[in-house]
């Protein structure tokens, strides 16, 4: 583990975030394929109250956000963590982070949504508690979309 690891709560205008999302954004695109501009729309980051960024040795590696879904649920969002620094818990960090924060706020659930095709992602949302639900929302109908949810 690192010397210097920051957990840093914010919102959507800290540019560390920003440049992360950038990240995420050119990896979906690979991922999504032809399926990248439907899910786009749903992942502006826009106006978000709540977001994580964390920082190892003072450089941002990864990154979440949760939002209101619906009364008493928070929806996860943006979830990434850099490629070259993952395989150190770091996922598990931030999104530990989002869950005390959705919890202090007054939320007892978070939902969220992947992609199949973003095979560790499903393992990691299934490691940490996550159970599958019927797809949600703008989800409902999509192959390519699992959505998760978890009490906190």
């Amino acid at each position: 583990m690192s010397d210097t690891l920051k957990i840093v709560r914010t919102n959507s205008q800290n540019l560390d975030f920003i440049s992360l999302v950038r990240q995420l954004d050119d990896y979906l695109a690979v991922t999504d394929g032809d399926d990248h501009a439907f899910y786009d729309q749903f992942n502006k980051i826009h106006n978000i109250k709540n977001v994580v960024v964390l920082y190892e040795n003072h450089l941002p590696v990864g990154c979440g956000a949760i939002k209101q879904f619906s009364e008493g649920i928070m929806e996860v969002k943006r979830m990434f963590v850099s490629e070259s620094h993952r395989g150190k818990g770091f996922a598990g960090k931030i999104i530990a982070q989002l869950e005390t924060w959705a919890a202090e706020l007054g939320y007892s659930k978070c939902v969220l949504e992947t992609g199949k095709r973003q095979m560790e992602a499903v393992a990691f949302y299934k490691k940490c508690g996550y159970t599958i639900i019927p797809n949600y929302g703008q989800y409902i109908g999509m192959d390519n979309s699992l959505c998760f949810e978890k009490k906190i």
